[in-house]
């Protein structure tokens, strides 16, 4: 790998690994939504000029639909979810359970009738997953918090379908395209949202808060769905996705350095274990999506 893969590589797993953590620092102050309205708009400044200069919105437009669904099993349920589950787990927690993505990926493709293209590597990899997100759920999170754990577990659905709808309906659409008008799609919904559950927004939040927000808008989203794409362009779109093994453990430090969170026995096991699985479960066949999609759904997930 060179040098300049290895920053964008590194500069990558940073930028997927500290959501979790600044998520955690926003909901303080703020409510799911505002942090949900914030986020998505400042990231949809960003990118849809791009999307726009470069021709990849109007593609779009007779695939407005499946755009709308994609928006909304990405992005306007699963970040809403992440942010209600935050104010009572930690946030090195959240990001651990979030790497079980491919383990419901697998569940999508055996559901759909795609299994059978599956290796006994998967299965076992599902096998070692689950016994992780046992560990983490059944030793490492107190029984009050288990509704917190269920609306991850609605996340983790969320962002494994988010792929499937790209691979098919969505297939061979530019991905900025799709990431900047599900982002703008997200914001605007969010704006009536917000005014009725929480009113007209008060005087800024505290300093640390704000700032949270954007790096959530500008680093953890717009800026690693570009840092993505670059690469992809040094290492190719499978050794690029070996990115996702490295958020979790920055979750974890950043939760433990930042926020004080413990780091206990049963963390690591789980971690050791979740990851192990999602390893496994690429590893042994599980149905990808077309380059673009699987790159825009990596993006959407691991951006949390």
């Amino acid at each position: 790998m060179s040098r300049r893969a290895m920053l964008l590589f590194l500069t990558l797993g940073v930028a997927w690994g500290i959501p979790y953590l600044l998520i955690k620092v926003a909901v303080e102050e703020l409510s799911p939504a505002e942090l949900v309205l914030a986020r998505t708009a400042i990231a949809a400044l960003i990118l849809m000029p791009i999307a726009l200069a470069r021709g990849a919105v109007r593609p779009l437009l007779t695939h407005w639909r499946w755009l709308l669904v994609f928006a909304v099993v990405e992005i306007a349920v699963p970040w809403v979810l992440l942010g209600r589950a935050e104010t009572r787990l930690p946030s090195s927690t959240t990001g651990l359970l979030i790497a079980a993505v491919p383990l419901a990926g697998l569940a999508i493709a055996f559901a759909t009738g795609r299994a059978e293209r599956l290796a006994p590597t998967a299965w076992a990899g599902l096998a070692v997953g689950i016994i992780g997100v046992g560990a983490l759920v059944g030793l490492d999170v107190h029984g009050s918090d288990l509704g917190a754990v269920a609306e991850v577990g609605v996340v983790v659905v969320g962002y494994a379908a988010g792929p499937a709808i790209l691979a098919r309906p969505l297939n061979g659409l530019p991905g900025i395209g799709i990431m900047a008008s599900a982002l703008t799609v997200t914001a605007l919904v969010y704006v009536p949202v917000v005014l009725v559950s929480d009113g007209v927004p008060g005087p800024l939040p505290s300093g640390k808060v704000v700032w949270s927000v954007v790096a959530l808008g500008v680093i953890c989203t717009a800026a690693a769905f570009m840092l993505l794409f670059a690469l992809v362009n040094e290492v190719g779109p499978v050794r690029a996705t070996t990115i996702t093994y490295l958020n979790p453990a920055v979750a974890v430090v950043a939760g433990a350095l930042v926020l004080d969170e413990p780091v206990t026995v049963w963390t690591v096991v789980g971690f050791v274990l979740v990851v192990t699985g999602s390893y496994l479960v690429n590893r042994g066949g599980r149905p990808q999506a077309p380059v673009e999609a699987e790159i825009v759904g990596e993006t959407a997930s691991s951006c949390a």
